[in-house]
């Protein structure tokens, strides 16, 4: 047997041997601890589409969204106002005026002036010549949507129901293209009104609408 610091000494050769197996244990498991730590991938950021971006909002109005407004301004007609009025002359209206508005802009009649046969609720057209106070001379008569004067009225009074367009009847204070083409068919369906009265039998003319008519209107 062998002595002294040659000697062998297997206690402590085993004790090596186990430090060693707890130094890899413990890399193995440094190792897999590393190996499954969470990891937070990076994400790119959305692109952005141009057009998108410069696209209007749901609700914005064009002049939020900076659109330019519209070039083409109202519609204008043009009339020629004369007889007894302040102002005779050319004026200019916008289209879907009314006969008073063309006065209006002429300043007014004269005081003492009957403007009563002019029907002021009478949509306008362009070109037309209204005379105030005074009889139109021959060829001109107003022109319009209420047409020329019916043969036995005066010009711009009251609208015959009996030679009537749709465009005259259009014109009335209350009625619009559906009324008036009714009113037509009701015409044809009794060859012709005989009474001014034959208004309440259309249907959509009540007592209140034919009170407003029934002065504005003969047969």
């Amino acid at each position: 047997m062998l002595s002294g610091a040659g000697a062998f000494d297997p206690g402590r050769r085993g004790v090596r041997a186990l430090a060693a197996v707890a130094v890899v244990v413990v890399l193995v498991a440094a190792l897999l601890a590393w190996r499954a730590r969470p990891r937070v991938d990076p994400v790119a950021p959305p692109g952005i589409d141009p057009v998108a971006a410069d696209a209007p909002l749901a609700g914005d109005t064009p002049a939020a969204a900076g659109a330019a407004p519209s070039a083409s301004g109202p519609a204008q007609v043009v009339v020629a106002v004369g007889g007894k009025v302040r102002k005779p002359g050319l004026v200019q209206l916008p289209t879907g005026a009314r006969v008073a508005d063309a006065l209006r802009a002429a300043g007014g009649a004269n005081p003492g002036v009957d403007v009563a046969p002019l029907n002021l609720a009478r949509k306008i057209a362009d070109g037309e010549l209204i005379m105030v106070g005074v009889t139109p001379p021959p060829g001109a008569a107003p022109t319009g949507p209420a047409g020329p004067a019916a043969p036995g009225s005066p010009a711009g009074g009251p609208v015959n129901l009996n030679t009537a367009t749709l465009a005259d009847l259009d014109g009335l204070p209350g009625v619009g293209p559906v009324l008036a083409q009714r009113i037509l068919e009701a015409r044809d369906a009794q060859g012709g009104f005989r009474a001014v009265t034959d208004l309440r039998k259309v249907e959509g003319i009540g007592t209140a609408r034919f009170e407003q008519l029934k002065d504005l209107v003969t047969v």
